[in-house]
């Protein structure tokens, strides 16, 4: 294999690849702005309890999935394998565990030590938000709401949106109970992967897509039969809510996400552009207790795979508003002409001008061919007699037009043309 080739799971993003990125970006900061929320940033990498603890010692993601290392201090270190956990470890520096509202937003590469698939890597890019502080179906639904607007305003059409509930905590015993009793039975005809999950997190058996475990999903018990009324009023306020929104949803008893720390409603958005990985987002309530304390932050949010927002956006050939940069190049007749367009460069860069320029001599038909291969605008021409006349020639690419622009009105004209 050779050695310029990323390591696997991952790729490289190239500078005509970039404005993709960039749309996306632009769309979140401009949507969840609206709804009041603002970036933060923290570190890719955490102390790796800040996962355990949060996530699940017996999750998938920390088990077998973390990208894990000691330092030179002998510190436990974990590349983030999603973004929840640690923005909820930087929030306990804020109010935001007295109850007190945080509505944040982030985008940043995490890292899942995965087998690569199609809309799946090692290291990967998600969009997420989160809104910490308290705790209502009207919070939840206005995160869904969000999420469905995000996408809208990404051009991505024909989404579906799959809602359930995990309930609250004293739900948690007598559900799995009800799962453990109704999956002792089924169990030995059931994947390598349910086997490990009926002894360590029995709610992923759920999620299993492999195809001899199908049936005894679909008949196992839906474990909302087993909730408090509490729970089932707070589910039934939501699905309310949607409705009334006009937000279209399903409700998949089977969905659960893959994570502890989730409670109550949880969501995810899938896609057939996806093929088998379909989920371009995903989310939904959660509770994450504050070390050394009784409290716990409670929160709602989603992230979104920016990978798979693109691969979506290229299944449905989305005609998307990305304006390219518009370019100017200075073609130069002559080694006295290149010094002093040299420094026109840089003048008109001051004055936020996009310019390329032929920093070697050639020939102006070479320098021509040059501006055509890179799609610019016009193309300033000036060589010996254009420098004792104070003037630029200024040829326009599409029409082919030439215009002689006095030296002292070149940006005047150029910003107006």
């Amino acid at each position: 294999m050779s050695s310029y080739l990323p390591p696997p799971g991952t790729s490289d993003i190239f500078p005509d690849e970039i404005p993709r990125w960039n749309f996306i970006e632009s769309i979140a900061r401009k949507t969840f702005s609206l709804y009041g929320y603002g970036e933060i940033r923290t570190p890719v990498f955490e102390y790796s309890e800040v996962f355990k603890k949060s996530i699940g010692q017996e999750t998938e993601v920390v088990q077998k999935e973390m990208y894990s290392f000691e330092d030179r201090g002998g510190r436990e270190l974990t590349l983030r394998p999603e973004g929840t956990a640690g923005v909820m470890r930087a929030l306990m520096e804020t109010d935001a565990p007295n109850g007190v509202e945080t509505r944040v937003w982030y985008l940043g590469p995490m890292f899942r030590g995965e087998r690569p698939a199609a809309g799946r890597k090692r290291q990967f890019h998600q969009v997420g938000v989160e809104n910490v502080g308290k705790t209502s179906p009207e919070h939840d639904v206005e995160s869904i709401s969000m999420l469905m607007h995000f996408l809208e305003e990404l051009k991505i059409s024909d989404s579906k949106l799959l809602i359930n509930t995990r309930g609250a905590q004293e739900d948690k015993v007598p559900a799995e109970k009800a799962l453990r009793d109704y999956f002792s039975s089924h169990i030995d005809k059931m994947c390598k992967d349910c086997k490990e999950r009926f002894n360590k997190n029995i709610w992923r058996i759920l999620d299993c897509k492999m195809p001899e475990c199908q049936e005894s999903i679909r008949l196992s018990p839906d474990v909302k039969d087993f909730f408090t009324t509490s729970s089932k009023d707070y589910f039934k306020k939501v699905t309310e809510l949607l409705t009334k929104q006009g937000i279209s949803y399903e409700i998949d008893n089977r969905l659960v996400r893959g994570l502890d720390y989730y409670q109550h409603t949880v969501f995810e958005v899938t896609h057939s552009g996806l093929g088998a990985q379909n989920a371009i987002a995903g989310g939904g309530r959660y509770s994450i207790a504050v070390p050394g304390s009784s409290k716990s932050i409670s929160g709602v949010g989603f992230a979104a795979g920016v990978e798979r927002l693109i691969m979506v956006q290229d299944s449905l050939n989305a005609k998307l508003p990305i304006l390219k940069d518009d370019f100017i190049f200075i073609a130069s007749l002559g080694e006295n002409a290149r010094e002093k367009n040299f420094l026109l460069a840089s003048e008109l860069r001051k004055n936020g001008l996009n310019v390329l320029m032929e920093l070697e001599a050639r020939s102006m038909k070479a320098q021509m061919r040059s501006a055509d291969k890179d799609h610019v605008s016009k193309v300033l021409i000036r060589g010996d007699d254009e420098i004792s006349k104070n003037t630029v020639i200024i040829k326009d690419m599409k029409s082919g037009n030439q215009t002689e622009v006095a030296y002292s009105e070149i940006v005047k004209y150029l910003k107006l043309s």
